[in-house]
């Protein structure tokens, strides 16, 4: 269920801040992705299932098929345990001490500070293949939603658009820029491709997805057709 200015419920709500990132655990706020752990500059990561389960509040950590850590990120004693692998896990990459492990609560750790879900059309992800030579899994680009039927890079021509979604009415804000983060395997945290040099190889642009943001709310689901709205809705 989408609502007006909101991520996807759920959408990086947690995160592991570095110990020196100016965040008190009980009062977090948005900061750019350099504060915290993640894939950019820790590929490792890529080896972690995280499986979190929204009734119980337990997030299970799982490596290779197996469980190695779990905890209740409702209670202190959960968080800490959480913590304490993270601190031995990537010992080497920490800054500023041991991590932290932070809530947003209904808000997301995103790459960008506004509430926006991001698409990606999976023809554009099959062009990316056609120029680098090999299979692109979609998971390196995190997308929120994943649209199929379009053209390669035909969710550019939706920016400044309004575009219906399931029950759901979003206007396209901008492109999404890539980063390194997509360079690693999300299936062996090997940084085994080179996705934004390729890009701008292949395309003249470093970008994949477009960014949305939830102009009226409802629900979405797997299948829901996608269709695009002109004007944008003002608001």
């Amino acid at each position: 269920m989408l609502a007006p200015d909101a991520p996807i419920p759920g959408d990086r709500r947690f995160a592991i801040a570095h110990g020196s990132a100016p965040l008190e655990t009980g009062h977090p706020v948005w900061l750019k992705k350099a504060f915290f752990l993640q894939l950019m500059s820790n590929a490792r990561l890529a080896n972690l299932a995280a499986i979190w389960d929204d009734e119980s509040q337990v997030l299970e950590l799982k490596r290779g098929g197996r469980t190695i850590t779990r905890g209740q990120l409702t209670d202190q004693t959960g968080r800490t345990v959480i913590e304490q692998f993270f601190s031995a896990f990537l010992k080497a990459d920490l800054r500023g001490g041991a991590p932290k492990l932070v809530d947003l609560g209904p808000k997301s750790f995103s790459d960008v500070e506004p509430e926006w879900i991001s698409i990606i059309g999976t023809a554009s992800v099959a062009d990316i293949e056609r120029v680098v030579g090999k299979p692109v899994d979609p998971l390196r680009f995190r997308a929120n939603v994943m649209v199929s039927g379009t053209q390669p890079w035909e969710e550019f021509s939706w920016v400044g658009k309004t575009i219906s979604l399931g029950g759901a009415l979003l206007q396209v804000e901008q492109r999404i820029g890539r980063c390194a983060a997509t360079n690693v395997d999300p299936a062996t945290g090997q940084r085994d491709m080179t996705i934004p040099r390729d890009l701008m190889r292949g395309f003249g642009h470093d970008c994949c997805g477009v960014y949305a943001r939830v102009v009226q709310g409802g629900e979405i689901a797997v299948g829901d057709p996608v269709s695009v709205k002109d004007p944008a809705i003002a608001g």
